[in-house]
């Protein structure tokens, strides 16, 4: 199938009309930059001379930044600590217009901070500063109670888990048995060691690495490829599995459908961090704009190849992702529908 521009402008001009909730693991993103000219003496690693640094909305707030960019509201649904972390956490939140009203705080858990260190933009090193283990009962009742006081005002939802502990296997059950009530939208950003419980959704977007790992079988053919994407549909009963390729695109199962192949619209990659944030954002922001599944993800690939040209998690602006497809169209990207085997 190949998109036309006038359902391109239909789909985005549509887009900025919808309220998202996103729940899962909200976290910090600091980067530390600069340069290597010599190893240490104390051991055979490189000395990072440090030039500057930033913070940034990683984990499920760069979710909810990609959907405020798109111009849709995003309600943030999670748990952070309380320390110095979550308060840079609220700024940062404000600075981009998103409410942190729904990030609730655990007093057993720090705020999820990833510190990357990269020297001539390339990461040498990441240290995580975490605390894993699930919500108590109390915390997850709060959090429950918190999604369902908004969940007659949403257009869908999206899970974001990074297996920190906030997307519990009961929590997860009774939103997505609500949403079906509901029919809502639903679309999860999995972890590949909780497949099992992503059942009945509308949307898993697992990398070809973990969609594999799921399946019990490595991605190395076409035909793995068929067989992982149609297996894994049938074994959660998902209306679809989106399973990106790197630099090979994407590929798009859907129940009772062909499979459609989107090839990559990147045109540099300088870093994957956060491109499957901005997948699910611009897929479930696009589903909510009036477009097809095939069309969602056609959208959805256009914004990823963005976000990989970025040092850093980033979002996607409506007006860039027009330019990028009107772009690829001009250049006579085709974007064709293989018959599943």
């Amino acid at each position: 199938m190949q998109l036309k521009p006038g359902k391109i402008e239909t789909i985005l001009k549509n887009v900025g009309n919808a309220k998202v909730l996103i729940l899962g693991d909200i976290m910090l993103d600091e980067y530390l930059l600069g340069s290597v000219n010599r190893i240490s003496p104390e051991a055979p690693v490189p000395v990072v001379e440090i030039t500057s640094s930033r913070i940034l909305l990683g984990g499920s707030a760069n979710v909810a930044a990609n959907i405020k960019a798109l111009g849709d509201e995003p309600i943030l649904l999670g748990t952070v600590g309380e320390d110095d972390a979550a308060i840079k956490l609220t700024q940062l939140l404000k600075h981009k217009g998103i409410s942190s009203d729904f990030c609730m705080h655990d007093t057993s858990r720090q705020t999820t901070i990833k510190t990357r260190i990269l020297a001539h933009n390339q990461q040498v090193v990441r240290a995580d500063r975490e605390n894993r283990h699930e919500l108590n009962d109390d915390i997850e009742n709060k959090v429950y109670k918190r999604f369902l006081s908004v969940v007659d005002e949403i257009d869908a939802v999206i899970i974001s888990d990074y297996s920190k502990g906030v997307v519990t296997p009961s929590l997860l059950e009774k939103v997505i048995n609500k949403c079906k009530e509901k029919k809502i939208f639903i679309g999860v950003d999995p972890n590949e060691s909780r497949f099992s419980n992503y059942r009945n959704v509308s949307l898993i977007t697992p990398n070809h690495h973990e969609a594999g790992f799921a399946y019990g079988r490595r991605i190395i053919t076409e035909k793995d490829l068929y067989e992982v994407g149609n297996g894994l549909l049938k074994q959660l009963s998902a209306r679809s599995i989106l399973i990106t390729r790197g630099k090979d695109g994407m590929s798009l199962f859907q129940t009772d459908e062909e499979a459609t192949h989107i090839p990559t619209f990147a045109r540099q990659v300088f870093d994957v961090t956060g491109a499957g944030d901005t997948v699910i954002a611009t897929f479930v922001s696009a589903v909510c704009a009036g477009a097809n599944l095939a069309e969602a993800a056609i959208v959805s690939n256009a914004g990823a190849g963005l976000i990989v040209a970025e040092v850093g998690t980033a979002s996607v602006t409506k007006a860039q992702l027009t330019r990028e497809l009107m772009r690829n169209i001009k250049n006579g990207n085709l974007i064709k529908a293989a018959v599943s085997s």
